[in-house]
């Protein structure tokens, strides 16, 4: 599920049977007063970057080394939500992302 897929591959108009083969099941249903369905899908994902260098000083014929590590992490999350029609067709649909 990526905000390419939402951008490129759902329409207006299309089945929600359609939109399964897209972007998967949903992570909520829910339905307003007129029993038009909204489906949720929410990803989070976490990137973890880490570094280590090497180090020495050298004294005499004594050596002291130790190693540094370095990291860093940063979440994304990606949230789609898609309204139905009476029909299941889509009639909306709207994405967005964050980071932090």
């Amino acid at each position: 599920m990526t905000v390419a897929k939402a951008q490129t591959e759902i329409k207006i108009g299309m089945p929600s049977s359609a939109v399964i083969e897209v972007l998967g099941s949903p992570n909520m249903v829910t339905t307003d007063t007129e029993h038009r369905e909204t489906w949720v899908y929410d990803k989070v994902s976490t990137n973890v970057q880490s570094s280590s260098s090497k180090s020495g000083v050298w004294l005499l014929l004594f050596a002291a080394g130790g190693h540094d590590f370095k990291a860093s992490s940063n979440q994304r999350t990606l949230t789609i939500i898609v309204k139905f029609d009476k029909n299941g067709l889509v009639r909306d649909f709207a994405y967005r992302t964050s980071t932090f």
